[in-house]
């Protein structure tokens, strides 16, 4: 079993916006997929607006995944 240190919190700031971008980018193209069965279109302001709050548990997931990135390198030298 791996052991994760704690994820430090400028990691976390580091890479939120890249992640929150990420998921409003992925929330676009989903709605533009919605479209095919009739649903609205989600115009790319209600995205971002949207990847506010929805970035944050995606943000936690991605840091806990970069952390152990940086252990398993640390580990190996």
């Amino acid at each position: 079993m791996i052991r994760l240190s704690p994820v430090p919190i400028r990691l976390y700031l580091l890479l939120y916006p890249f992640t929150a971008l990420a998921v409003a980018i992925n929330l676009f193209m989903l709605a533009l997929m919605w479209q095919a069965v009739g649903l609205p279109a989600l115009s790319p302001v209600t995205a971002l607006i949207l990847c506010i709050p929805l970035g944050v548990p995606a943000n936690w997931a991605v840091t806990r995944w970069v952390k152990g990135l940086i252990d398993e390198a640390e580990e190996r030298t």
